[in-house]
């Protein structure tokens, strides 16, 4: 409990201490979805687990953001617009990640339904970016607006285009 007030507050922070950006809403209601699986008798949770699927419900119609709690999610991650926003349930992203309008976190082929994108730390993702399968984002890399990721890219380069190539790479 006490994590998931802290994780509250640090995401509460990041989204500049508003309560009315739809990014700090979602991500209460994960926190929320996260916290009620450590409740150990499954009676005790059903109730909690019904007002979660609501409320995930809710905030994904209403801000078009779609975030399972299976998700293994870093702190002080910024959803900095709404709608759009697909994540697989089975994407791990980092601490102090940005991630905008209109991207897709998924998998690549229906074959390999669990493949999903591993995002590092400080990661910025420009609004209709699309990162695709088993890929592995390194810490610190820029995504350019639409690109189309489907390769692993290493830590502080930042990649445009579709497919999205290396336009600057990090400085050794």
């Amino acid at each position: 409990m006490i994590n998931f007030f802290k994780n509250i507050k640090s995401d509460w922070v990041a989204h500049g201490r508003s309560s009315y950006r739809a990014g700090f809403r979602v991500l209460v209601v994960y926190r929320f979805g996260n916290w009620r699986m450590t409740i150990k008798p499954k009676l005790l949770r059903v109730p909690f687990s019904t007002i979660y699927r609501f409320l995930e419900r809710r905030v994904r119609f209403k801000y078009g953001i779609e975030l399972p709690y299976t998700v293994i999610l870093g702190e002080r991650v910024i959803f900095e617009h709404q709608h759009g926003i697909v994540i697989h349930g089975n994407c791990i992203i980092g601490n102090d990640c940005i991630i905008r309008q209109g991207v897709t976190l998924g998998n690549k082929y229906l074959d390999k339904p669990f493949d999903a994108p591993k995002l590092g730390n400080k990661v910025n993702v420009g609004a209709g970016a699309k990162i695709l399968g088993a890929v592995t984002i390194g810490d610190g890399v820029t995504i350019g607006a639409n690109a189309v990721v489907i390769t692993d890219v290493a830590a502080g380069d930042t990649v445009v285009g579709i497919p999205a190539k290396v336009i600057s790479k990090a400085r050794s």
